[in-house]
């Protein structure tokens, strides 16, 4: 795999990212072009290590090792053969992945993993600039239909996979374009939108119908739509964002991130201002959530002209090394710095909001108290507030990017009676079976707030228990997987 001595000659080299100047003018992805030679060595860098930990550490179980060897010799339409086997949309992983699979990568153990995701990004435009992305429609038809609600990741992952087979798709969204989260929850310096619309219109081609504008629970009901096909897959994701239930938490000036970054995205693909008050031009910001939404927020904030940004977390801030409860090939568990967090604003720890003040009926500031991890007697591990630690920050506009709780499942439990679990999500039986008849789920509505790599997993494993259900339960025709299958 790769070159023997790679990784002894080559050290980890990521491609270059747009000067900060630069990039925070515009909306631009930050990433700029790698030379071909380049991500040779890179792949070269991969070892003969024997078991493929990268591979365990990607819930596609992408051939990892063996597109390596291939960009490194240069074969990169082989390379995209055997990617695009395992992976409906290495165009947007390639992106957005935080790439578990460089955390299990073997070279990880001591020294700088293999670049996995930029290669796996460098293969895929590769493909498209030649030609060998092409609409490929299943040869027949099998006369059933399925309704897939929702086109984020797990929802155009099963899309792809139940059309290949031959099974009508029709994807529903109830939004104005097709993408989810993809198209609406990540800034385009992250995603531009054409890598998008670039793989819908190959989806198109192969025969996949999309409705936008679908409001199913509201002016469609679940049950319609039921018995409209033979068999219906919720990937409506995890929109219900966790709220901040302290005193202030109703003043002007209180958004969720969702809102905050959607509004932007319409912004860049040319709607009209609906919202001005989302916008963080001039303004004192503090995003409350560390995690990548937190930082797409601070990012967008940035781009706005913010006067100035914090971004806060609950949690105490992570080592910088692996502890030794969380060892190789575990994701590690260590401080990081994401691109947007290289912009500029502040980051703050262990901090606790405990409430918000206003002036003329707007935030003017959040106050809140540091707090630390004690253990407790019986083993447990709370937050604590440390005495006199009171700190107040000047607020115009607060962004709560906590994280989400569970889908909007109402209308879904109103209409058709599928269960929940206890966590709110989508119950299923661990082949995404839902408690109702041909409804099936797959993506956060059943796994609940995860990452794009996992959806897309969940979305071809939902697609083939679908097509078992649809075939009566025949197994036996269903091919082995492989580099020209759909499975």
């Amino acid at each position: 795999m790769g070159k023997p001595t790679g990784f002894l000659e080559w050290e980890r080299m990521l491609p270059k990212k747009r000067p900060v100047a630069d990039r925070t003018r515009d909306w631009k992805e930050l990433y700029l072009e790698q030379s071909d030679e380049a991500a040779s060595q890179q792949g070269g860098r991969c070892m003969d290590c024997g078991v493929p930990t990268c591979q365990q550490g990607c819930p596609l179980g992408n051939q990892i090792p063996d597109w390596n060897d291939l960009v490194y010799r240069g074969r990169w339409q082989d390379a995209h053969l055997r990617l695009a086997s395992t992976n409906n949309f290495p165009e947007f992983t390639g992106r957005l992945c935080p790439a578990p699979c460089e955390a299990a990568c073997v070279l990880s153990i001591n020294t700088d993993p293999v670049t996995i995701e930029a290669i796996e990004k460098e293969i895929i435009e590769h493909a498209f600039a030649g030609g060998w992305v092409l609409p490929n429609p299943p040869r027949q038809r099998t006369g059933q239909h399925v309704a897939v609600v929702g086109s984020g990741p797990a929802g155009l992952a099963a899309a792809a996979q139940l059309n290949a087979v031959g099974h009508r798709v029709t994807v529903y969204e109830k939004a104005d374009r097709i993408g989810g989260l993809l198209r609406y929850g990540i800034p385009d310096f992250k995603l531009e939108k054409w890598v998008i619309d670039r793989r819908l219109d190959v989806m198109k081609d192969e025969g996949i119908q999309f409705v936008t504008g679908a409001d199913i629970g509201g002016t469609t009901s679940w049950g319609e739509l039921r018995q409209r096909h033979d068999a219906v897959l919720v990937a409506v994701g995890s929109g219900r964002p966790r709220d901040l239930p302290v005193p202030g938490r109703e003043l002007s000036g209180v958004v969720f991130a969702m809102d905050f970054l959607t509004r932007q995205n319409l912004l860049v693909a040319g709607d009209d201002d609906l919202d001005p008050a989302l916008d963080a031009a001039g303004k004192k910001v503090i995003i409350l959530g560390g995690g990548d939404t937190g930082s797409d927020c601070l990012g967008t904030a940035l781009r706005h002209g913010a006067g100035q940004v914090h971004q806060i977390e609950l949690m105490p801030r992570p080592p910088d090394v692996r502890g030794e409860s969380n060892p190789w090939p575990q994701w590690p568990l260590i401080y990081r710095t994401s691109s947007s967090q290289e912009e500029g604003g502040e980051r703050e720890f262990a901090v606790m909001t405990k409430r918000l003040s206003a002036k003329d009926g707007r935030l003017r500031a959040l106050h809140a108290v540091r707090v630390d991890l004690e253990t407790t007697a019986d083993g447990r591990r709370n937050l604590r507030e440390i005495p006199g630690s009171e700190i107040e920050l000047e607020c115009d506009l607060l962004v709560l990017a906590m994280g989400f709780v569970g889908p909007d499942s109402s209308a879904l439990v109103d209409q058709l009676g599928v269960e929940l679990d206890a966590r709110g999500n989508v119950a299923t039986d661990g082949r995404f079976a839902t408690s109702v008849d041909g409804v099936f789920a797959a993506g956060d509505a059943q796994r609940g707030q995860s990452l794009i790599v996992w959806a897309i997993s969940d979305g071809r494993e939902a697609a083939r228990a679908i097509d078992v259900y649809l075939r009566a339960g025949d197994e036996a025709w269903l091919p082995t997987r492989g580099v020209d299958q759909p499975y």
